[in-house]
């Protein structure tokens, strides 16, 4: 049986997957709504002009680049508490605050909406940092 740190962890995956998949969508929503492509063999194919990323397209894309900076170190991180041990309120917690960080920052990036954005990322910075110091006091001082 796996613990229930595991089907937290878990539960912070599938979020994160769709919210990610969100931004996606976005992403081409963008796109199409230019009538234009980046990639020349992507607009080819779709039949719209070469064109770099503006608005939603160029947010949704920044945002990725921010995600992919962020949730795999995250990830790492939250597996890690729960192979660890970590205590179940504080996944709850922890991992919660990271992943409604992490949707809220993405809603507030699409919309260009500061200081939202930047406090969305610091809570989400904040719930790590309370992941690695659990984390680092069950391994190394308990």
């Amino acid at each position: 049986m796996m613990p229930p740190t595991f089907e937290i962890w878990v539960a912070s995956l599938v979020v994160l997957f769709f919210k990610m998949h969100f931004n996606s969508a976005m992403q081409k929503r963008g796109r199409d709504a230019a009538g234009a492509y980046p990639r020349p063999e992507d607009a080819r194919m779709f039949n719209m002009e070469v064109k770099e990323d503006t608005g939603l397209a160029w947010r949704a894309g920044r945002c990725w680049q921010n995600d992919l900076e962020n949730i795999p170190l995250y990830l790492f991180l939250s597996l890690a508490y729960v192979l660890a041990g970590g205590p179940e309120p504080w996944a709850y917690i922890l991992f919660g605050a990271f992943t409604l960080a992490r949707v809220l920052h993405t809603v507030f990036y699409l919309r260009a909406a500061q200081p939202w954005r930047f406090l969305s990322y610091t809570a989400g910075h904040l719930a790590q940092l309370g992941i690695v110091g659990i984390l680092v006091y069950r391994l190394f001082v308990a």
